[in-house]
């Protein structure tokens, strides 16, 4: 417990410049190794950052980046059989994870309503 009560997020942010720094999303967070497990390539991690910087927009223009203690995309050890335009697809599948936090130790799911989700999967797609 930090003895003023305040959140480390918004005691760093007292005084600062670059609140965009201090309130960022703890480090270190699931490196992208970690977040892509079987074999690592090249251009797996370039879709799992891709995914990633596309999620994190999402929250952002949601206005949702302050109220989600830790959010990042995994690209799972798995392809789906998918069907755009006309044609089929076979592709990794993405997992979105975001939790909320008030100690850093314990941890839930944060509640995504349906309209985000459909749009930040359209958009990662």
């Amino acid at each position: 417990m930090i003895s003023n009560g305040l959140h480390p997020k918004r005691r760093s942010h007292a005084g600062s410049s670059k609140p965009r720094f201090f309130g960022r999303h703890p480090f270190p967070s699931p490196g992208l190794a970690i977040r892509c497990p079987g074999d690592i390539t090249r251009d797996k991690l370039d879709i799992l950052r891709k995914a990633d910087a596309v999620y994190i927009d999402q929250i952002r223009k949601a206005g949702l980046y302050d109220d989600i203690w830790q959010a990042f995309a995994v690209l799972l050890p798995v392809k789906t059989v998918g069907v755009m335009g006309d044609g089929r697809t076979y592709d990794f599948v993405v997992g979105l994870r975001a939790v909320t936090s008030t100690d850093g130790m314990t941890a839930d799911f944060y509640q995504f309503d349906m309209k985000f989700l459909g749009e930040t999967a359209t958009r990662i797609i």
